[in-house]
């Protein structure tokens, strides 16, 4: 099998490599030709666990392929993934002028039947408009040659992609055509062998799923962010709540996290192109138009209990980060809370110390010169009068808490992801805050 996957960012890349190591000969195209250069030499464009060494190990064995140029892979191959960014408009609305441009030029690069799969997260109706777009290139030609269009969602999980990729708990598969239906099947065949779950629908619905997955995923921290609050004002302890609450079956445990918000490429886009595809159809969505308000006004509640902590001023006062990448195991920044979280603080006059295990170069590009950048947890510490646990990296869970205090000015720590037993930092002289801690104040250094 033969197939061809537009785009060679977090999901073309991982895609494309994924589908080498399954037997696929795979041409990865962008055109981004430093990017492409970069990845004929084995220098990725993303950090994601595993990536590296299945990007090196498809390309030495010659089924890994990368170019600027879909014409000139088109006639070898019978499936074309379309996997290029979508990015939010001024309005919140999905971006599709890349996808489109993919559409024009594989019309104008068919010889043969061959398959056009969307993958990357696009409104409902867009593979209707990209298949408009191909016939249009083909009137163009004066030819009429055979296509169909699938709506392929993913469903990765940034951290963990490669492993989604390679054990998914679902493929969804929007298919028009027995002949498409057919030949996709032969590509995931190898999921299938190991009784992975494919579930063909329409085009349509396969395309709403993706966004309407996304959208309840979000929902559910939301929920919870705004019920830690609640939990902070009544006294109760969110931690038991939720361990209340994933007891039941039908509610179950994941997403259910309170935190200080959520990032990335996915859910803050998503959410916003739901809640402007509704409008476009007339339709006002409540629930997921909450669900983007509350997580607006969680990424500032590190800030905020800082600032309670310092009485109302953080002018001068020397603040540490753990953690930068809106979740562990990627170096991705987009809408991350640690971009909110240091802007606040710097318009507040605050000196900001930061380390992030992987992100680091991509902080810079965002900070610049603005924050301090350390090379760990406790250089961050040095001299400084609080720190705040911004992304729950494996590596920040079990400090050395009486190290950590001597090497800090002050003694406030601020814990966004609740990872932590509050006797223990408090043991070692910390005054501890979380999200939804059942104590006013905190819980005190003993």
């Amino acid at each position: 099998m033969n197939i061809a996957v537009v785009g060679s960012g977090y999901v073309g890349l991982v895609s494309g490599a994924c589908f080498a190591e399954m037997g696929a000969e795979v041409w990865c195209v962008d055109v981004d030709v430093r990017k492409i250069e970069n990845l004929r030499r084995g220098v990725l464009p993303i950090y994601e666990e595993g990536l590296q060494d299945l990007v090196d190990k498809n390309s030495a064995d010659g089924r890994l392929h990368f170019t600027t140029s879909l014409e000139d892979c088109l006639d070898n191959v019978g499936i074309v993934f379309i996997a290029v960014g979508t990015p939010p408009g001024e309005d919140g609305s999905a971006d599709v002028s890349h996808v489109m441009e993919v559409a024009a030029a594989f019309g104008r690069g068919i010889s043969r039947y061959t398959l056009l799969v969307m993958k990357s997260t696009v409104p409902v109706g867009t593979c209707f408009r990209v298949k408009e777009a191909v016939q249009e290139e083909l009137r163009k030609r004066g030819v009429d040659i055979p296509f169909d269009i699938a709506s392929n969602p993913e469903f990765l999980k940034e951290g963990v992609a490669v492993k989604d990729f390679m054990t998914p708990d679902r493929v969804v598969i929007g298919i028009e055509s027995d002949r498409a239906r057919s030949l996709i099947s032969s590509l995931y065949r190898p999921f299938l062998l190991n009784n992975y779950r494919v579930i063909f629908m329409d085009v349509l619905s396969a395309e709403m799923t993706k966004y309407a997955s996304n959208a309840m995923l979000a929902t559910r921290i939301s929920f919870m962010n705004e019920l830690a609050r609640l939990c902070e004002l009544t006294g109760a302890d969110v931690s038991k709540v939720r361990a209340g609450m994933a007891s039941d079956s039908r509610i179950g445990s994941k997403f259910l996290y309170p935190g200080c918000g959520y990032g990335g490429s996915c859910f803050p886009k998503d959410v916003k192109a739901l809640i402007s595809t509704a409008a476009a159809h007339g339709y006002r969505m409540r629930v997921i138009s909450a669900v983007e308000e509350v997580n607006r006004e969680q990424k500032k509640i590190l800030y905020d209990k800082l600032l309670h902590a310092f009485q109302g001023s953080l002018k001068g006062r020397t603040v540490a980060l753990w953690g930068l990448a809106f979740k562990p195991c990627t170096d991705d920044m987009r809408e991350a809370p640690s971009i909110v979280t240091v802007n606040l603080l710097l318009e507040a006059g605050a000196v900001v110390r930061v380390f992030d295990p992987v992100a680091m170069d991509t902080a810079r590009g965002i900070f610049g010169d603005s924050v301090i950048y350390c090379t760990d947890i406790y250089d961050a510490a040095a001299g400084a009068d609080a720190v705040a646990l911004v992304t729950e990296w494996k590596q920040f869970r079990i400090p050395d808490w009486r190290r950590l205090r001597e090497v800090m000015k002050g003694n406030i720590l601020v814990d966004g992801r609740n990872i932590y037993n509050p006797q223990e930092p408090a043991g070692a002289g910390l005054d501890y805050y979380c999200i939804g801690c059942p104590h006013k104040e905190a819980v005190r250094s003993l």
